[in-house]
């Protein structure tokens, strides 16, 4: 009889002691995969800003190179505009 008790008890423990290794394992996942999902995300506003800073840069040698460009120096005006589709090519 006792023999037989302490095989179901030995097998409830170890069988619930897997199970609370595998929720373990899952919550642990769960865990890495949200806050490494939510680190990602902060990345996307540095991007938007060297965006930003990039097209302000290539807008002002733009206006640069047309201003040149309605004075009459071509040259200057190519050389802007070159510096400009340099700076969005990159």
């Amino acid at each position: 009889m006792t023999k037989n008790c302490l095989k179901i008890f030995f097998k409830t423990s170890t069988s619930a002691l897997f199970e609370r290794i595998k929720m373990k394992k899952l919550l642990i996942t769960f865990i890495i995969v949200l806050f490494s999902s939510s680190a990602f995300a902060g990345s996307c506003n540095m991007l938007i800003g060297k965006i930003d800073e990039k097209i302000q840069k290539a807008q002002e040698l733009r206006d640069a190179g047309q201003k040149a460009h309605e004075e009459g120096d071509h040259a200057k005006s190519e050389e802007l505009l070159i510096k400009a589709l340099n700076i969005l090519k990159s």
